[in-house]
């Protein structure tokens, strides 16, 4: 799986890059054929708050899962990202096994 993380206007930490990175590798254990997995880490400005936005798109055969979450901060928003995912993918290999 090819992975990419992209911070929009802003460097993001090595910390935040291996959190994200650990979160994506779990995705496997639920469809192993993901292609590439592209992560787009935003800064929201709403008022006085700065919201954090985290949006993921992951490539598997023949259809693209998208996910995105707005948050407090990085690591939170990663972790609701990642619930959605992991139904999304549940629900696509399922789909897939039912026409073979």
């Amino acid at each position: 799986m090819n992975r990419r993380i992209e911070a929009i206007h802003f460097t993001a930490n090595q910390k935040l890059l291996v959190f994200i990175e650990g979160k994506l590798d779990k995705l496997n254990q639920y469809f192993n054929r993901i292609i590439d997995c592209h992560v787009m880490l935003k800064l929201e400005n709403s008022g006085q708050i700065r919201d954090k936005v985290v949006e993921v798109k992951i490539a598997v055969p023949g259809d693209m899962l998208i996910a995105k979450c707005t948050s407090k901060s990085f690591e939170s928003a990663t972790d609701e990202a990642a619930d959605i995912l992991k139904r999304q993918l549940i629900r696509y290999k399922e789909r897939a096994r039912s026409y073979s």
